[in-house]
Protein backbone atom coordinates (compact mmCIF):
# COMPACT_ATOMS: atom_id res chain seq x y z
CA UNK A 1 0.00 0.00 0.00
CA UNK A 2 1.53 3.33 -1.02
CA UNK A 3 0.69 5.97 1.12
CA UNK A 4 1.62 9.75 0.65
CA UNK A 5 4.10 10.68 4.05
CA UNK A 6 3.11 14.55 4.55
CA UNK A 7 4.87 15.05 7.16
CA UNK A 8 6.85 17.22 5.02
CA UNK A 9 4.57 19.43 3.87
CA UNK A 10 5.44 22.59 4.87
CA UNK A 11 3.19 24.71 7.05
CA UNK A 12 2.22 27.97 5.66
CA UNK A 13 2.62 30.85 7.81
CA UNK A 14 1.45 33.88 5.31
CA UNK A 15 1.59 37.65 6.53
CA UNK A 16 0.29 41.26 4.97
CA UNK A 17 1.93 44.08 4.56
CA UNK A 18 0.43 47.63 3.43
CA UNK A 19 3.00 49.82 1.79
CA UNK A 20 2.12 54.03 1.22
CA UNK A 21 3.63 56.96 -0.56
CA UNK A 22 4.28 59.08 2.20
CA UNK A 23 2.17 62.09 0.30
CA UNK A 24 -1.04 59.85 0.76
CA UNK A 25 -2.60 59.68 3.80
CA UNK A 26 -0.94 56.17 5.87
CA UNK A 27 -4.36 55.25 7.45
CA UNK A 28 -5.80 54.44 3.53
CA UNK A 29 -3.30 51.71 3.03
CA UNK A 30 -3.70 50.71 6.68
CA UNK A 31 -8.14 50.57 6.41
CA UNK A 32 -7.65 48.80 3.11
CA UNK A 33 -5.15 45.97 4.86
CA UNK A 34 -7.38 45.66 7.54
CA UNK A 35 -10.50 44.82 4.81
CA UNK A 36 -8.60 42.45 2.65
CA UNK A 37 -7.48 40.73 5.94
CA UNK A 38 -11.36 40.47 6.70
CA UNK A 39 -12.39 39.57 3.07
CA UNK A 40 -9.43 36.40 3.10
CA UNK A 41 -11.01 35.38 6.68
CA UNK A 42 -14.72 35.72 5.87
CA UNK A 43 -14.32 33.82 2.47
CA UNK A 44 -12.18 31.41 2.72
CA UNK A 45 -11.43 31.44 7.17
CA UNK A 46 -7.84 31.73 6.03
CA UNK A 47 -5.40 32.91 8.80
CA UNK A 48 -3.20 35.59 7.82
CA UNK A 49 -0.55 37.43 10.09
CA UNK A 50 -1.01 41.14 9.35
CA UNK A 51 1.70 43.41 9.76
CA UNK A 52 1.31 46.55 12.17
CA UNK A 53 4.12 48.61 10.00
CA UNK A 54 2.61 50.67 7.01
CA UNK A 55 5.90 50.42 4.56
CA UNK A 56 6.52 54.11 3.53
CA UNK A 57 10.66 54.24 3.67
CA UNK A 58 13.29 52.32 4.19
CA UNK A 59 13.85 52.04 7.74
CA UNK A 60 9.70 51.30 7.73
CA UNK A 61 10.59 48.18 5.19
CA UNK A 62 13.35 46.97 7.62
CA UNK A 63 10.61 46.94 10.74
CA UNK A 64 8.02 45.17 8.98
CA UNK A 65 10.63 42.73 7.54
CA UNK A 66 11.80 42.32 11.32
CA UNK A 67 8.02 41.90 12.44
CA UNK A 68 7.07 39.44 10.05
CA UNK A 69 10.16 37.45 10.44
CA UNK A 70 9.39 37.48 14.15
CA UNK A 71 5.90 36.33 13.59
CA UNK A 72 7.38 33.38 11.60
CA UNK A 73 6.21 34.49 8.62
CA UNK A 74 7.37 31.97 5.51
CA UNK A 75 5.53 33.94 2.53
CA UNK A 76 4.37 37.54 2.36
CA UNK A 77 1.64 39.70 0.75
CA UNK A 78 2.61 43.22 -0.13
CA UNK A 79 -0.40 45.35 -0.53
CA UNK A 80 -0.45 48.46 -1.88
CA UNK A 81 -3.15 50.44 -0.72
CA UNK A 82 -1.98 53.48 -2.37
CA UNK A 83 0.72 54.38 -4.88
CA UNK A 84 3.88 52.98 -2.69
CA UNK A 85 7.39 53.98 -2.33
CA UNK A 86 9.18 51.97 -5.13
CA UNK A 87 12.54 51.08 -3.48
CA UNK A 88 11.05 50.24 -0.13
CA UNK A 89 8.12 47.64 -1.60
CA UNK A 90 10.06 46.12 -3.54
CA UNK A 91 13.32 45.28 -0.88
CA UNK A 92 10.62 43.93 0.88
CA UNK A 93 10.77 40.79 -1.17
CA UNK A 94 14.76 41.40 -1.34
CA UNK A 95 15.02 40.86 2.30
CA UNK A 96 11.95 38.68 3.25
CA UNK A 97 13.05 34.71 2.75
CA UNK A 98 10.34 33.50 1.06
CA UNK A 99 7.62 34.01 -1.56
CA UNK A 100 6.29 37.36 -2.11
CA UNK A 101 3.13 38.29 -3.67
CA UNK A 102 2.47 42.16 -4.83
CA UNK A 103 -1.04 43.42 -5.02
CA UNK A 104 -2.82 47.01 -5.17
CA UNK A 105 -6.09 48.18 -4.24
CA UNK A 106 -8.68 48.82 -6.55
CA UNK A 107 -9.79 52.69 -6.96
CA UNK A 108 -13.08 53.45 -5.11
CA UNK A 109 -14.68 56.22 -5.29
CA UNK A 110 -16.84 58.34 -2.31
CA UNK A 111 -15.91 59.97 0.59
CA UNK A 112 -12.95 57.42 1.94
CA UNK A 113 -10.83 59.07 -0.33
CA UNK A 114 -8.98 62.56 0.96
CA UNK A 115 -8.35 63.82 -3.00
CA UNK A 116 -10.53 60.85 -4.51
CA UNK A 117 -7.51 58.81 -5.80
CA UNK A 118 -5.08 56.67 -4.48
CA UNK A 119 -3.36 55.46 -7.73
CA UNK A 120 -2.82 51.97 -6.92
CA UNK A 121 -2.92 50.88 -10.19
CA UNK A 122 -0.18 52.90 -11.58
CA UNK A 123 2.05 51.76 -8.15
CA UNK A 124 1.73 47.96 -9.51
CA UNK A 125 3.12 49.06 -12.57
CA UNK A 126 5.84 50.89 -11.42
CA UNK A 127 6.87 48.28 -8.54
CA UNK A 128 7.00 45.57 -11.41
CA UNK A 129 9.31 47.78 -13.62
CA UNK A 130 11.40 48.79 -10.42
CA UNK A 131 11.46 44.62 -8.98
CA UNK A 132 12.86 43.76 -12.82
CA UNK A 133 15.40 46.42 -12.39
CA UNK A 134 16.55 45.12 -9.74
CA UNK A 135 16.24 41.42 -10.37
CA UNK A 136 13.71 40.78 -7.51
CA UNK A 137 11.83 37.71 -7.76
CA UNK A 138 8.26 38.45 -7.09
CA UNK A 139 4.50 37.18 -7.86
CA UNK A 140 2.54 39.28 -9.73
CA UNK A 141 -0.97 37.54 -10.55
CA UNK A 142 -2.54 38.39 -14.11
CA UNK A 143 -4.70 41.14 -12.39
CA UNK A 144 -3.18 42.38 -9.36
CA UNK A 145 -5.54 44.76 -8.47
CA UNK A 146 -9.00 44.57 -6.56
CA UNK A 147 -11.36 45.16 -4.43
CA UNK A 148 -10.89 43.85 -1.17
CA UNK A 149 -13.05 40.45 -1.77
CA UNK A 150 -11.24 40.65 -5.20
CA UNK A 151 -7.59 40.77 -3.74
CA UNK A 152 -8.52 38.06 -0.74
CA UNK A 153 -8.97 35.32 -3.63
CA UNK A 154 -5.63 36.53 -5.19
CA UNK A 155 -4.12 35.74 -1.96
CA UNK A 156 -5.85 32.07 -1.63
CA UNK A 157 -4.58 31.34 -5.10
CA UNK A 158 -1.50 32.51 -3.74
CA UNK A 159 -1.31 30.37 -0.91
CA UNK A 160 -0.73 26.73 -2.85
CA UNK A 161 2.15 29.05 -4.94
CA UNK A 162 4.19 29.75 -2.16
CA UNK A 163 3.58 26.49 -0.36
CA UNK A 164 5.18 25.02 -3.57
CA UNK A 165 8.08 27.46 -3.34
CA UNK A 166 8.62 27.07 0.21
Amino acid sequence: ENTMNLSNMPELKLGIVAVSRDCFPMSLSENRRKAVVEAYKKNFGGEIYECPVVVESETDMMKASKDLREAGCNAQVVYLGNFGPETSETLLAKYFDGPTMYVAAAEESGDNLLDGRGDAYCGILNCSYNLKLREIKAYIPENPVGTPDEVADLINEFAPIAKAII
